[in-house]
Formats: C-alpha cells, sequence, structure tokens
C-alpha cells in the first residue's frame, strides 16, 4: 500500500474506532503529514512502514531546526506514535519505531482565567437591546455557567434543556454525553433567548432542535462565537486575550477557589483523567500567593 493509503486507514481508524472529533483528526494527520514532508524533501521515498527509530528521530532534528516550538513537537511526536500503533494493530508492522521517542520538556502552561469582576463586566457589556443581544448573553452565561467547550455550546438542542432539573445534557469529545447543572442566571437567560427571540427566528430544514442559531437558522460558527467574545471583551475594556476555553478555565478555577469537590470539578469538565482537572488546584494555589504577596504585612 501506499503511503495515502495507510494515511487514509488511519483516518478511519481514528474516525470508526476511536471516535475522535474532527479537529482531533485533522491534528494527527497533520503530523503525519509533516513526516512526510520531511521525507519528500530528502527525497527519500521509503514506504513509512520502513523507517528506523534513528530515521525518526533525524525528523525530530528537522521540526526542531524549523523553529517549531515545544508543544507542537510534542503534539507531532503524539500524533506520529499514535499512527503507528495504528500499523501495529493492522499488523503492518512488527514493532514500533517511534516508541524510544523522546517527548521535549514542556512544563505545564497555566491558562489564562478572568476574576469574578471581569466575567461580571463582560456580560454586562452585552447589548441586549441589539437584535442578537439575547442569543450572545445567553452564550456567554451558559459557557462560563457550565463550563462548556466551545463545540460543546455549538451542538447543544433544545431537547438537552432539563428546566425543571436545572440541567442539561452535554455530547463531549468522543461523543460521550454528561449531565452537567446549569446555573439560575445561565437558565434563565438562555430560556429568555429560546421562547422570546429564537422563535422569531425562521429555522432552516434540519436545525429545528439546535438552540443557538444564527441569522440564517442554522447552526453558529466557532468564529462567531469567538467574535462574539472579543467585542464584549473590548466593550468592557479587558485587555486579555479572551476565547471560549477562558470562559471554560474561569468556571473551573472559580469553582475549585470556593472550595468545591474536584471529583465533581471533574465530572462537570467532562475529563476522563483527575490529573487533567488538578491543573486548577495549580490555578488556586497561585490566587492564593497573589493574594498573601499583595496583602500580607509581612509577605511585601
Amino acid at each position: 500500500m501506499s503511503r495515502v493509503s495507510w494515511i487514509r486507514g488511519f483516518e478511519m481508524y481514528l474516525r470508526l474506532e476511536r471516535s475522535l472529533s474532527e479537529n482531533s483528526i485533522s491534528a494527527y494527520l497533520h503530523d503525519v503529514e509533516k513526516l512526510v514532508e520531511y521525507l519528500n524533501q530528502r527525497g527519500d521515498q521509503k514506504s513509512l512502514l520502513a523507517l528506523s527509530r534513528a530515521e525518526l528521530h533525524d525528523f525530530l532534528h528537522w521540526i526542531h531546526r524549523m523553529g517549531i516550538g515545544e508543544r507542537t513537537q510534542a503534539r507531532i511526536i503524539s500524533g506520529i506514535r499514535a499512527f503507528y500503533n495504528y500499523l501495529l494493530i493492522e499488523s503492518a508492522i512488527d514493532h514500533d519505531p517511534s516508541a524510544a521517542l523522546d517527548l521535549p520538556r514542556t512544563g505545564r502552561k497555566l491558562p489564562e482565567v478572568l476574576t469574578i469582576d471581569e466575567v461580571d463586566r463582560m456580560l454586562a457589556a452585552v447589548n441586549l437591546s441589539q437584535p442578537q443581544g439575547q442569543r450572545n448573553r445567553a452564550i456567554l452565561e451558559t459557557l462560563y455557567g457550565c463550563g462548556l467547550r466551545v463545540s460543546e455550546l455549538l451542538h447543544l438542542k433544545i431537547s438537552d434543556i432539563f428546566e425543571k432539573d436545572e440541567f442539561i445534557r452535554v455530547s463531549g469529545k468522543g461523543n460521550k454525553q454528561r449531565i452537567v447543572p446549569i446555573g439560575r442566571e445561565a437558565l434563565r437567560h438562555m430560556l429568555i433567548y429560546q421562547r422570546n427571540n429564537r422563535n422569531q427566528i425562521p429555522v432552516a430544514p434540519g436545525f429545528e432542535d439546535h438552540l443557538f442559531l444564527n441569522r440564517r437558522g442554522k447552526a453558529l460558527s466557532r468564529v462567531m462565537v469567538f467574535y462574539i467574545i472579543r467585542e464584549s471583551c473590548k466593550t468592557a475594556g479587558i485587555q486579555k486575550k479572551v476565547s471560549p476555553h477562558t470562559l471554560r478555565h474561569s468556571f473551573a478555577t472559580h469553582l475549585v477557589e470556593g472550595g468545591a469537590d474536584l471529583r465533581a470539578v471533574q465530572d462537570m469538565l467532562g475529563h476522563e483523567s483527575i490529573t487533567t482537572t488538578e491543573i486548577y488546584t495549580h490555578l488556586s494555589r497561585e490566587y492564593l500567593r497573589e493574594n498573601l504577596l499583595s496583602y500580607h504585612p509581612r509577605a511585601k
């Protein structure tokens, strides 16, 4: 089989067996295509199945010389490992040349978070008198009030809202569903939008159950959500670089700072491993340290 055939097979494996999102699949394929680009630049027509550990190390030196950052290097290595693991599963190779590849030490980068005051200012900055104002306020309230990923927000359905119980059903990574409690303010704005604003939009066929719609009655794009956040932050005078994920990080950080159980936060975020959620304990400790340095008379 050709390189293209194996990469196509890898794509089907990621989609059907691993049930990964389109963004994750695209990232994995890009990593393998980077390896193919390296081989093509060398004029090397060798099969991907025949590459040795030494040749893969040469590839790593190549991406390092290109000035690619350590985090991106680590992601590329993870993609290459996943590809060769697929080849092992398919019995296309009998040993994994990528097994000994070392990941660069990237350290743990703490995500940007907003203060509670900044969140309040951003929410208040939405102009509810504009045609899409109530929708935009409901979007921001839901992102921060439930800690959703932007993809989870965009796929939220009306049938996923359990108003009486104050819960929503979320479809996360790998189509895994979880139940997330929704705060009363977020629920209130969501229902106002649904009953008073969404009903005024002619809904396109196939989007009858989608909660958040654009002006054409179809699902919102990721770009539009980023734009809504950017405009709200600009109006509120917030200088930080804020994305939908910033609101997710802020949701989790404020819960941990308030004393929430880490396992509960893990469930609400949809993290498979508690170690992923533990980053918010680091954020909380940073918050406490900043307060100590700022206000304790013996710490200045």
